[in-house]
């Protein structure tokens, strides 16, 4: 486990109750970041819906962190329906944080050879999924009076590279629905955070892209010194979720040391 980021003083989302439950939805999480954020916020004393399509890992989850779990397809209109009226089951006073993490890579191919059916996945997880889970839950969000939606989306999301087209645009939808919907709920006590990392070296999360090739998975991270870990995304998820309401951190990039840019990472260096 890393080394977690210090908290802020304040200690409530909600600063007009003081020491109100805390509660909040995290999708994608039955692995990698989604699971580490999930696992943090109930260590922070956060009431936490973990939502995924794998049913048996959200079970393990619950066992071991005591945490509500639900099956959801975020690309699916039936399933986030029913995770909206989940949501008002559990949390009749509103909910706190909603935490878009469901999501994901799916090949390496050029434009000229994309695979238009892997784009379209990576739309419909990474881009559509957020819009429509935000649409459900956003009026839970605004009865707790005070709420944070966070997007986790990546530095694909800023600058373009060889093999990563399907994903770059994936993720830059994604990052300008967080821009637009932040001007849209201007004037409200809603709060939209988002948070892009760059590499980060989870179970799933090259492997997945890479079809299952284990080998070239792990040739993804040959030779760097400490990439980031799904810990430490979750300790700046918890961070930005714990500054006092009036603090909203628009955007965070954050990188491992070794990396300076997507096309710039120190290989075997002794950083």
């Amino acid at each position: 486990m890393s080394e977690t980021l210090p908290s802020p003083s304040v200690t409530t989302v909600d600063p007009r109750t003081p020491g109100a439950e805390r509660t909040a939805v995290v999708t994608g999480a039955s692995s990698g970041i989604g699971r580490a954020t999930a696992e943090r916020l109930v260590a922070d004393d956060w009431r936490v819906l973990a939502v995924a399509r794998r049913e048996e890992r959200l079970s393990q989850l619950a066992q071991e962190n005591g945490c509500e779990i639900l099956r959801v397809d975020v690309t699916d209109d039936e399933s986030v329906s029913r995770l909206a009226g989940r949501v008002d089951e559990l949390f009749p006073q509103g909910l706190h944080a909603l935490v878009h993490v469901a999501g994901g890579a799916l090949g390496t191919e050029t434009v000229e050879g994309a695979d238009l059916a892997k784009w379209r996945a990576m739309f419909e997880s990474n881009t559509l999924g957020p819009v429509r889970v935000t649409q459900a839950l956003l009026p839970a969000v605004r009865r707790s009076g005070s709420g944070s939606i966070l997007v986790l989306s990546s530095t694909a999301a800023q600058v373009a590279y060889e093999g990563g087209a399907g994903y770059n645009a994936a993720k830059a939808g994604e990052h300008m629905m967080a821009a637009a919907l932040r001007l849209e709920l201007n004037g409200e006590p809603i709060r939209v955070i988002e948070i892009a990392p760059g590499m980060v070296a989870t179970e799933e999360f090259s492997l997945v892209r890479l079809g299952g090739d284990r080998a070239a998975a792990a040739a993804v991270y040959e030779g760097v010194e400490e990439p980031l870990r799904a810990e430490d995304v979750a300790d700046v998820i918890a961070y930005a979720l714990h500054a006092p309401q009036h603090v909203n951190l628009d955007l965070v990039t954050l990188r491992p040391l070794a990396q300076a840019a997507a096309h710039k990472v120190a290989r075997g260096a002794g950083i």
